[in-house]
């Protein structure tokens, strides 16, 4: 059963391809990697948390703050989803809530998401106690032209996927699920003048430059994650 709506504003998606033996020694037992024409990716994805709230509440008592995080395309229980190594976010009871309801692996974050003529300007620097230090600081924007994922194509393996898997304690992995509408995409373009995802969480930096997908937003529910 869905618990929270919200909504998901001015998304990048920003992926580089990857040896999937790079990623598979990052996941539990229970989930594999996820390919496309034999490439594992990584995602780099900065956005808007808006209006997040128990689900029937209206948008008005919602929270909005900053999220950024870095994830990777697995299957488990013979299904599609997304596997996250990092959320950061600026609201403190959200990364509260986030932690202890849906296990996932948030931390605090001081962000500034500013909109302006040349995109979004989205700048974060972690403050969570006792975790690597991240930082990240970018403009990207969308073009004027909106559209679906083409089916089969890698734009939609990346976007079209509506569950993530959890680590839990020991062997245990969660499940949980999200529901919005189909994307509506746009090409993008982005200037990165700072991006620590990749070595905050072990990883090398992807060479060559990301597959890039923006959407203005989409209106979201979340259920609780179940134990797979």
């Amino acid at each position: 059963m869905d618990v929270l709506s919200m909504r998901w504003e001015d998304l990048l998606v920003a992926s580089w391809p990857v040896d999937p033996a790079v990623v598979a020694d990052r996941l539990p037992d229970a989930l594999t990697v996820d390919t496309f024409e034999g490439d594992a990716y990584l995602s780099v994805v900065p956005f808007v948390m808006a209006d997040v709230r128990p689900r029937g509440l209206p948008a008005a008592v919602g929270r909005t703050f900053g999220e950024l995080n870095l994830r990777t395309y697995v299957t488990g229980d013979d299904q599609p989803g997304i596997y996250f190594f990092n959320l950061d976010a600026t609201d403190p009871v959200g990364v509260r809530i986030a932690r202890a309801l849906f296990r996932l692996p948030y931390y605090d974050a001081d962000m500034r998401v500013e909109r302006g003529p040349d995109g979004v300007t989205f700048e974060s620097e972690r403050t969570h106690d006792g975790a690597p230090p991240l930082a990240f600081d970018a403009t990207y924007r969308g073009g004027s032209d909106l559209a679906r994922a083409e089916p089969g194509s890698l734009t939609a393996f990346l976007l079209e996927r509506y569950r993530f898997f959890v680590a839990g304690r020991g062997d245990t992995v969660y499940r949980g699920e999200v529901d919005h509408a189909p994307w509506e995409l746009a090409d993008a373009t982005v200037e990165f003048r700072e991006n620590d995802l990749f070595a905050a969480n072990g990883f090398d930096h992807p060479d060559g430059d990301p597959h890039l997908a923006y959407s203005p937003g989409v209106d979201v529910t979340a259920a609780l994650p179940r134990r797979l």
